[in-house]
């Protein structure tokens, strides 16, 4: 999480390929985003190293200048497309960047990452833990297979134990199994240097016609919750969870994101009105904001306000084809907002020249939203950087950044030795996001 992460794999890759110049090349596979960083990383630290990036329509014919490379780059989008011709080839290394993309096991990606014909397998996240501890399990078992046992022997042994009933004898058990294996970089040891970071929750009343339309939406969901969950149980009632909660948090972004014909009459949002309120003083003083929202639909919005108000912005998200273009004209300093989709802005981007960073809603894994902050506040940054979280009050937005804390608790159970409590999702917890507005 911008602790140069990316230099020491590289400087390791480096050392290795001295040591052995007729050696086998190393692999890195990272999500697209990030390709990128790699690609400037090593031409701006290693300039003397081959560098061979697969992508593209025609990168097929690129296979055969593998074995006259030193590192080899892929993403995971491409990984299980390229299985069988990753597969004729042997590597020295491979890396697996942001490697809480291979957090399920099942996946077609994470097979194919299983299939790479490496001597050494390494994971680099600054996030390997986003939601419970079976994401851990499966990036161990791509690169230490069998170190923690089969995954069901592993939720018996360690996983149900610790988020079911809080066992801390377990919870040490495996902290002591995994910690020779872990090297972690945080920012108290790493970047002592790094000037402070402030967090500021601004909460956000909703009023009228949205609020209308919350507490209407919020009784149908809940009331469609409760017959899902007694008709198959709460494990079983997953995806109709998550579209009610998708529902609600749309309504606090902007009535206009949910697909009702009753929503798209309301064209007031008062977390709209709010945001609008912050960008103009911070703009006139000069600040470099970075604006995350996880509705590429919702950045849409927000543009419209943008081009009212003829505010200079750039934009970047799983859309964008040149990502370098407003990437370096945010760095250059040309433009003092870059508004981001979380999904294709909150990792693999240095954007230290930015000191100001808004979350426009909130989703509860604090790891994403962690991610996404330390565009700006990572090694490189010398300014205090400013991370404000809207927050519709009284709404499932507050619920969820209570439940949150859980989140950080089972990460620093496990990273950090220490216990992690009770962590199960329960009953309480849905009358709780579900509760009317205060």
């Amino acid at each position: 999480m911008g602790l140069g992460k990316t230099v020491q794999v590289l400087a390791h890759v480096w050392a290795r390929r001295l040591a052995d110049p007729a050696g086998l090349p190393s692999l890195v596979v990272c999500p697209t985003s990030v390709l990128l960083n790699w690609r400037e990383q090593s031409e701006r630290f290693v300039p003397r190293m081959r560098l061979l990036a697969l992508r593209g329509a025609d990168r097929e014919s690129l296979y055969a200048r593998i074995a006259d490379s030193d590192l080899v780059l892929t993403s995971y989008s491409l990984l299980a497309r390229d299985r069988e011709s990753l597969a004729r080839h042997a590597f020295d290394l491979a890396v697996f960047d942001e490697a809480q993309a291979i957090k399920n096991a099942k996946a077609k990606t994470a097979q194919a990452a299983r299939d790479i014909d490496a001597r050494r397998k390494l994971a680099v996240t600054g996030t390997p833990l986003e939601n419970h501890l079976g994401e851990l399990w499966a990036q161990f078992d791509l690169v230490l297979p069998g170190l923690l046992g089969n995954e069901r022997a592993f939720a018996r042994y360690y996983r149900t134990p610790i988020e079911k009933h809080g066992d801390d004898a377990q919870q040490a058990r495996l902290n002591r199994r995994i910690a020779p294996f872990i090297l972690r970089r945080t920012k108290a040891e790493v970047a002592k240097e790094l000037p402070p970071k402030t967090e500021i929750v601004q909460r956000v009343e909703l009023e009228g016609r949205q609020r209308e339309l919350y507490e209407t939406l919020r009784l149908a969901m809940h009331e469609r919750v409760r017959d899902a969950v007694a008709a198959r149980g709460l494990a079983q009632s997953g995806i109709v969870v998550i579209d009610a909660l998708l529902k609600l948090r749309q309504v606090c972004c902007d009535p206009r994101l949910v697909k009702l014909e009753r929503a798209a009459e309301i064209e007031h949002s008062a977390k709209l009105d709010a945001l609008l309120e912050m960008l103009e003083p911070l703009i006139a003083d000069g600040r470099r904001i970075l604006l995350f929202s996880q509705f590429t639909s919702m950045l849409d919005l927000i543009e419209q306000h943008l081009l009212e108000r003829h505010w200079r912005y750039v934009r970047l998200d799983g859309a964008t084809v040149d990502r370098e273009a407003p990437i370096n004209r945010f760095s250059r300093g040309d433009i003092p907002l870059f508004l981001l989709s979380l999904k294709a802005g909150g990792t693999g981007l240095n954007l230290t020249t930015a000191d100001t960073v808004i979350h426009y809603d909130p989703w509860w894994n604090p790891a994403a939203e962690t991610q996404a902050t330390d565009r700006a506040h990572r090694i490189g940054q010398d300014k205090p950087v400013f991370v404000y979280k809207l927050i519709c009050a009284g709404t499932v937005e507050e619920r969820i950044h209570a439940l949150q804390q859980r989140k950080s608790d089972l990460a620093r159970a496990v990273l950090d030795g220490g216990t992690s409590g009770s962590l199960d999702f329960a009953q309480e917890d849905l009358d709780a996001l579900f509760a009317p507005l205060g």
